[in-house]
């Protein structure tokens, strides 16, 4: 059975969302220039225009931002956690992204968020779950052919890239949910 068997890739609905400091959002946003000017379609294009560069902790076809921030009360998410962005890497149905060195303060907060959600009943998709999680920046959605290549060449002249975690917030584009998590 192959992964595609075994897991469905659904689109990306609504988030929790690890944002980077300034440099590092700008270098990404460049990076997704580049790749529109290889011919690429990545997030930078999305008609809405309003992704920002980020990590996503979990992923749902929904989030109640009410109870995610209630949920996390007493927790900073984020702490300022600095981040090396090293990998360049692929998942089924072509998604195109760049990949954090493990950090042990990154996967330690994924685990926290993840009982707090758990507790709260709050669910996600199993593919957000410690042990199967793989700590990204999405570049690309749809990378597929000529254009994987040409993206992941692309993305290789910006790595290794540092970035800290800097902001964190509920983000559902679709239903215009932006709601930001505050510190402890």
């Amino acid at each position: 059975m192959s992964y595609r068997d075994r897991v469905t890739l659904p689109r990306m609905v609504a988030a929790l969302e690890l944002y980077f400091d300034t440099v590092a959002e700008q270098r990404v946003k460049t990076l997704w220039r580049n790749l529109t000017a290889a011919g690429v379609t990545n997030q930078g294009e999305h008609a809405h225009g309003k992704h920002r560069p980020h990590v996503s902790l979990v992923v749902a076809d929904e989030l109640d931002p009410v109870a995610v921030t209630d949920a996390l009360k007493g927790l900073t998410v984020p702490p300022p956690i600095t981040l090396t962005f090293g990998h360049v890497g692929q998942f089924p149905g072509g998604v195109l992204w760049l990949g954090p060195a493990p950090k042990a303060e990154l996967l330690e907060l994924h685990a926290e968020v993840v009982d707090r959600l758990d507790a709260a009943g709050v669910e996600f998709w199993p593919l957000y779950r410690p042990g199967v999680w793989v700590p990204h920046c999405t570049l690309s959605m749809t990378a597929r052919g000529d254009a994987i290549s040409t993206g992941a060449r692309t993305a290789f002249d910006f790595v290794p890239l540092q970035a800290t975690l800097r902001s964190a917030a509920v983000a559902d584009h679709n239903r215009e949910i932006f709601t930001q998590i505050r510190a402890a």
